[in-house]
């Protein structure tokens, strides 16, 4: 039997010789290239990075009724469509939904699809692993939503869930115990794509492209999968011991046995508001790369840009308590945490600044990217000054329980994040794909959903200072409420109609694309600036054909365009010129596997057997066990029934997750 020899493979500039990376399998990852089977057993980081997508936008339907129903029901005073009791379970379900299973995995698409691509690699660090991540994340998310139809309702404490609420004397149902196992799951999964996505971007860099050469979205990236990396334990902690006094009758939160009526606030917000930024900043990341594109300039101050965000993330650790302004932690706490709340607006705002100076002077075209982009600029701006008012602490405590705090936060979310991720899916939807988007229609999707989310979320504003409380179900009549409810349950529908153009604008551009005869709208249809567009679209399955040297910051608008004597760029070489072919038949690639299906899929049978008979947690665990036993010793590609073949015939993943950086011999990577 042939060896691998694991330090033959070229490795990029800054990896380290001492990581094992194996030719697990060759191009084009044989046995299950086409069909369902090839997306349930993939390891490829593009695929994953889809079904990332479409599991969010599937999840992002899912809140959005449940947000329907919210306004609905507070269109009118003494509103009868949802009780008291289904109420909080709504409310407390599009919460959660919204913030883990939507803006978190939406942005996990554009990370797993884009970070490979942007620094030059083949894959992800660990492709299995990256695929467990998604099958771990999905089934989470399934499973907190089952608890609709098994669990005597949702959950019905708020996407916070605080304690004592959360105990099962006011939440008597299952519902919060499919919260706590749910997001249990689905932050495990969070937690193994960031391991993976930190050594991809840290190991496997091209040849040249060092940090500060890597693009924005990359480094707002980096900074993300760090504070998951970090943030995550907390909040699992938290939820692992919520678990324990739900299922098994502990006291970590049980006030009457002498537990801390704080000690959830502080678990969850030392998790929840670096979660904020965990949000936000893959759109950050997002407008970085097109807002330049669009403007036909280079990013405005990019090491202001970079070391803002990194100092977003790390100033984050330090603002939780501002959270809990009303819950009596005194004053020294307060003002301590004040300040810092203060503070953190500094590097944001440099953000805001550096975009407006980036499109200051420039050539721009407001094509739908362009426009949803801008939007996140202005719509994040209000939030952000909304959100410095909470730092006022006597401000803070009067609006805490109003609806103020949702405008706010939905400015930041929405506002902010959502606009943004939905800029990205148009601007990489031709690389992707291979098919653009209709502008016209994204045009009207923009505005539709921009339009209706300042009538839905603008009055907001004006009904938190009136006085109205977050979390009741109605109000009366004299309460003086009903005008602006009205308006923003009017909002709301925009919005629904604007998210139904855009579904729409996706059937009717792939029903195009397909009478058409497949035009293509070619490998750079922006003249973009970074690597991802140096390679075909839709994206060869291998990525590069040859890894690629970087020798500047946007290296690849540099093989495009130089210099006049005025310092005017100057186009040098045709993109068809430095685009790559996206050919070549001797590339190493991981192999597909079902494992982490089958891994993932025994969780939330476990989940099962925690909450209803430890009995039903027996066949998920046998399943875990197979599964990690056949993960284990799934048998190693054999080089010699490959070798000289062009890429067919590799079996198996092998029991390493290394992805081939280069495309060497097969001489080079086998000995024996």
């Amino acid at each position: 039997m042939a060896l691998v020899e694991r330090e033959t493979l070229a490795l990029p500039s800054g990896a380290s010789p001492g990581v094992a990376i194996e030719p697990l399998g060759v191009l084009a990852r044989p046995h299950t290239k086409t069909g369902w089977r090839s997306w349930v057993s993939t390891v490829d980081h593009k695929k994953i990075g889809i079904m990332y997508g479409a599991a969010a936008l599937m999840f992002f339907i899912v809140g959005g009724l449940e947000a329907m129903l919210i306004r609905i029901q507070l269109a009118q005073p003494n509103g009868t469509v949802l009780s008291a009791d289904v109420y909080n379970q709504v409310y407390t379900m599009h919460g959660v939904t919204m913030v883990f299973l939507v803006i978190m995995p939406m942005a996990a698409a554009f990370a797993n699809y884009l970070l490979p691509l942007q620094i030059g690699a083949r894959d992800v660090a660990f492709p299995r692993l990256n695929a467990l991540s998604f099958w771990m994340f999905l089934g989470g998310g399934l499973f907190f939503n089952t608890a609709w139809f098994v669990g005597g309702g949702g959950a019905d404490c708020g996407w916070f869930c605080y304690a004592p609420n959360s105990g099962v004397v006011f939440s008597p149902t299952h519902g919060v115990d499919f919260y706590a196992v749910g997001l249990q799951i689905a932050g495990a999964a969070s937690l193994i794509g960031a391991v993976n996505l930190i050594v991809t971007v840290l190991n496997m860099r091209a040849p040249g492209m060092t940090l500060f050469r890597m693009p924005v979205f990359t480094w707002m990236q980096l900074v993300v999968q760090f504070l998951l990396l970090f943030s995550l334990p907390v909040i699992t902690v938290a939820l692992f011991l919520l678990t324990f006094d739900r299922s098994f009758g502990a006291n970590f939160f049980n006030i009457s046995q002498g537990a801390d009526p704080l000690l959830w606030q502080h678990l969850f917000w030392i998790f929840g508001h670096p979660e904020v930024y965990i949000l936000i900043l893959p759109s950050f990341g997002i407008v970085s790369e097109i807002i330049p594109t669009m403007s036909r300039k280079p990013i405005y101050g990019y090491p202001f840009m970079v070391f803002s965000g990194i100092a977003i993330g790390f100033m984050g650790w330090g603002v939780w308590a501002h959270h809990m302004f009303a819950s009596g932690i005194g004053p020294i706490s307060v003002a301590a945490f004040s300040l810092s709340t203060m503070f953190i607006a500094v590097p944001t705002g440099v953000k805001i600044l550096n975009w407006m100076a980036t499109m200051w002077g420039g050539k721009i075209t407001f094509n739908t990217p362009m426009l949803f982009s801008a939007g996140l600029v202005a719509m994040f701006t209000i939030g952000g000054l909304s959100g410095v008012t909470h730092s006022v602490a006597p401000a803070d405590t009067q609006q805490t329980d109003t609806y103020y705090i949702v405008a706010h936060f939905h400015y930041v979310l929405f506002g902010g994040a959502l606009l943004g991720l939905f800029a990205g899916m148009y601007f990489w939807w031709p690389k992707a794909f291979g098919l653009m988007l209709n502008d016209r229609l994204g045009k009207v999707h923009f505005w539709l959903m921009l339009v209706g989310f300042n009538l839905t979320f603008g009055p907001m504003h004006i009904l938190g200072l009136q006085g109205m409380s977050r979390r009741i179900q109605t109000y009366q009549p004299s309460d003086g409420f009903t005008f602006w409810n009205r308006v923003a349950t009017f909002g709301v529908f925009w919005i629904a109609t604007g998210m139904l153009v855009f579904l729409y604008n996706i059937y009717s551009s792939w029903s195009s694309w397909k009478k058409a005869g497949r035009p293509n709208p070619g490998a750079d249809p922006w003249d973009a600036r970074s690597l991802e567009w140096s390679i075909p679209s839709p994206t060869p399955e291998h990525n590069f054909d040859v890894v690629p040297e970087i020798h500047a910051q946007d290296d690849f608008w540099h093989r495009k365009y130089g210099e006049d004597e005025k310092g005017r760029a100057v186009r040098i070489a045709a993109t068809e010129d430095v685009v790559q072919k996206g050919d070549a038949t001797d590339v190493h690639l991981p192999s597909p596997s079902f494992y982490p299906l089958i891994l993932a899929s025994a969780l939330p049978i476990i989940g099962y057997g925690v909450i209803f008979n430890r009995l039903i947690a027996i066949p998920g665990a046998v399943l875990f066990l197979f599964g990690l036993y056949g993960w284990a010793f799934e048998p190693a590609t054999e080089p010699d029934d490959h070798a000289g073949d062009g890429g067919h015939g590799a079996h198996g993943g092998g029991d390493h997750d290394g992805a081939a950086l280069a495309a060497p011999s097969t001489e080079e990577a086998h000995v024996g």
